[in-house]
């Protein structure tokens, strides 16, 4: 029995094999138990092994590429027309090797456990900053129900924690203050952990060259910085800087046929963290920055014709394209005077 191909359908304890010769015949179809799977692939011949793209797919990836095995991972969008019929485990693995024989098939970069572990950094940092956010609404809705109000932001925050922490005040109730203060206490912990995040995510960003790169792009600091550069590890995975935004969701969705061109709003497909950061940081310049921005006469020119949240979008679609010239080119950023002087000079 001489494999060339496998699809292995990941689980959290069974795991599908599918193998099959180099003609295509089918030739292997079996289950494995989660401590049966390294022992299972030690035992082949080194062979093509495709996976879904999952939570622990990067994990087995590096497991089975140390035993001499080619591994290919597969968004599972792209697996999915593969499934003949009916969903299970061997037609999902059935799926998954044929998948992987296509020549035009796409795959996802293997991450290392560095990269991961700075993912998780954001991931994490992420998860609490939406928690402090519920705090924060619930902290103001709740002292709304006895008329106390207070406004926006950090300073109108403090003075509602204040009420709350007096004694001698009248307007919170003993058991509405009892409620309130452990979501207080919440509050303050979420505060101190993200603090200790960002200098976790800024210190890794100082280290690695790439992210440092893309820090000199206007709209785009440590933490978009940092995200891009662990998620985005070979910036020639992507044929241009357009098929990067595209892969961020950032383009137009086309339902074009006849050879008309149909262009809808933006698909919103792929990494949908990076594209909320990137849209964050364009916002920002759209906002505080953009008489300081190379290229403030197209934001210009765009706001007189569009909605800000539009031309918001489109800048982040800009961005994205600029952060894999600078990836691919490995140069840092430099406005467009910077490169009409370079020519004037080498000229």
């Amino acid at each position: 029995m001489q494999i060339s191909m496998i699809g292995l359908d990941l689980a959290k304890n069974v795991f599908q094999v599918h193998g099959v010769d180099a003609d295509g015949e089918v030739v292997l179809r079996r289950k494995l138990r989660r401590g049966e799977v390294l022992i299972f692939f030690s035992r082949l011949s080194p062979c093509l092994v495709g996976m879904e793209a999952c939570a622990s797919s990067h994990h087995w990836a590096r497991e089975l590429a140390a035993l001499g095995h080619t591994v290919r991972l597969i968004p599972p969008s792209y697996v999915k027309p593969y499934v003949r019929r009916g969903k299970n485990n061997a037609a999902d693995a059935a799926a998954i090797c044929e998948a992987i024989s296509r020549p035009t098939m796409r795959f996802v970069p293997v991450k290392s456990t560095d990269q991961q572990a700075v993912l998780v950094l954001h991931r994490g940092r992420d998860l609490l900053v939406k928690q402090r956010t519920m705090l924060i609404n619930a902290l103001r809705c709740h002292l709304a129900e006895f008329g106390i109000v207070a406004a926006q932001k950090r300073t109108g925050l403090a003075q509602l924690v204040a009420l709350v922490k007096d004694d001698a005040e009248e307007g919170v109730p003993v058991l509405a203050r009892r409620a309130l203060e452990p979501l207080i206490s919440q509050l303050q912990q979420a505060q101190v952990a993200i603090a200790r995040l960002d200098k976790e995510i800024e210190a890794w960003h100082r280290s690695d060259p790439a992210s440092r790169r893309l820090g000199t792009i206007p709209g785009i600091g440590p933490i978009i910085a940092s995200a891009i550069a662990a998620t985005m590890l070979d910036p020639l995975h992507f044929r241009s800087g357009r098929e990067f935004a595209a892969w961020l969701g950032l383009v137009p969705k086309q339902n074009s046929s006849g050879g008309k061109e149909r262009l809808g709003r933006i698909s919103r497909q792929g990494n949908r963290y990076v594209r909320r950061l990137l849209v964050i940081g364009a916002t920002a310049v759209l906002r505080y920055g953009r008489t300081k921005t190379p290229g403030n006469r197209w934001l210009q020119a765009l706001l007189e014709r569009k909605p800000a949240r539009l031309v918001t979008v489109a800048l982040a679609n800009k961005m994205a394209r600029t952060t894999w010239a600078v990836l691919a080119h490995k140069e840092d950023y430099r406005n467009r005077d910077d490169r009409v002087l370079d020519r004037t000079m080498a000229a």
